[in-house]
């Protein structure tokens, strides 16, 4: 494993802040982007090198996570013209508190776990974690349904995180249809969005208590 991983997890967990603190949502977007493209140089740090098979699935992540559903979020967030997280329903600075606490929970109970000799000190598995504890916290504390959608490439970026401390266990196949999986997830939530958007004019899922059988 490359000594260029630490740092690169480093920058993933930064980039899990980014979305808690900020009431932007094109930069919640742009950050769930750099987490994808990060994730798709890891797969090849982990993996050793330019072996096909990992390059194959590094590509695919940064060509999915990094540029194309930030562009369909970009999209949806454009139609529905909407910019800002204006109300959630836990602050921003608590959700940085909030985020910083998951990190340090991360760390913490990474130490009690029984670990492969290799991943003893690496930051792989609390980055894996943190970040999907990160993704939990935008699901259950944000409003607009963008967000949310943010929050569940976040947690998905932390499982991808975790299946690459399995890369000797778990083929690229595998891997790559995580990756589908969450495009066809994408485009389902797209289409929710899309509706919710003209039948309600607001992207605020509270709305949705307003509808009625």
């Amino acid at each position: 494993m490359s000594s260029a991983v630490d740092p690169l997890l480093v920058l993933v967990l930064l980039m899990n802040f980014l979305p808690l603190g900020t009431s932007r949502l094109r930069a919640a977007i742009n950050a769930t982007a750099l987490q994808g493209v990060l994730l798709g140089v890891l797969t090849v740090l982990v993996h050793g090198g330019l072996a096909p098979r990992p390059a194959l699935v590094a590509a695919s992540v940064v060509a999915i996570k990094g540029a194309f559903i930030p562009w369909l979020l970009h999209r949806a967030l454009r139609d529905a013209s909407i910019r800002r997280e204006t109300e959630p329903y836990v602050s921003f600075v608590a959700s940085l508190l909030l985020g910083a606490l998951a990190l340090g929970a991360a760390v913490l109970f990474t130490d009690r776990l029984p670990l492969a000799p290799e991943h003893r000190g690496s930051l792989l598995v609390p980055a894996s974690l943190a970040t999907v504890l990160t993704g939990f916290l935008l699901l259950c504390t944000r409003r607009k349904a963008i967000t949310q959608v943010v929050g569940y490439l976040v947690l998905e970026n932390g499982v991808f995180i975790m299946g690459l401390t399995l890369h000797d266990a778990m083929p690229s196949l595998v891997e790559v249809g995580v990756l589908l999986d969450l495009l066809v997830a994408t485009f389902v939530i797209g289409i929710v969005i899309g509706h919710l958007n003209r039948a309600l004019a607001s992207q605020d899922v509270a709305s949705l208590d307003a509808l009625k059988e």
